[in-house]
């Protein structure tokens, strides 16, 4: 290589480099100010959507009075994590239907002696759905809900559910379903 040529790559580097460092300080100004969320995004319509339907049973004392009640327990993850304990409404649940303002199962957190409403899980028997439905799974708001097969946890027929993570944010996403930032030590 000649002398000249290293001194172009040289110059060509440097010049490189600092492009690269003007365009990360130019953008920070632009990423601070993003929302603060988990995903630096606002929350997705249904997530909203769940919040303005459920803003009443931050007080788990209305849930009770709504039909709903605690069951399973305070549920951890396998490997980390948890959903925290569901209140369900078993009249929701098995109506066969689905709308984003009855959530079939509410989800708490126990915090010392108090709930905090954390999320939602919507729930509907598997074979009552496909039946009505053309044989096609439910979806919210273009969010698939997952399918759980019988023998499960919950001693259940199959069914199809979706959490959303309404109250409290998940760092893998409003819809997973577990959620490392809930526990159950508080129990």
């Amino acid at each position: 290589m000649t002398r000249v040529t290293r001194i172009i790559c040289i110059c060509a580097k440097a010049i490189l480099s600092l492009a690269f460092l003007s365009s990360f300080f130019t953008a920070a100004p632009l990423v601070a100010q993003a929302p603060m969320h988990a995903d630096h995004h606002p929350p997705a319509k249904l997530v909203q959507d769940v919040r303005d339907a459920t803003k009443q049973f931050i007080d788990v004392n209305h849930a009770l009075s709504a039909g709903y009640a605690p069951a399973f327990g305070c549920v951890t993850g396998p490997d980390h994590g948890a959903m925290g304990i569901h209140y369900v409404n078993l009249t929701l649940v098995g109506d066969g239907l689905l709308d984003v303002t009855q959530p079939e199962a509410l989800i708490y957190e126990p915090v010392g002696s108090k709930l905090r409403l954390v999320g939602v899980e919507y729930i509907v028997d598997a074979a009552t759905w496909l039946k009505n439905n053309n044989n096609n799974p439910p979806a919210l708001d273009n969010q698939d809900f997952q399918f759980v097969a019988a023998p499960n946890r919950f001693n259940l027929a199959d069914f199809f559910e979706l959490h959303v993570w309404a109250w409290r944010d998940n760092p893998q996403g409003a819809f997973v379903d577990w959620n490392n930032h809930v526990t159950c030590e508080e129990q």
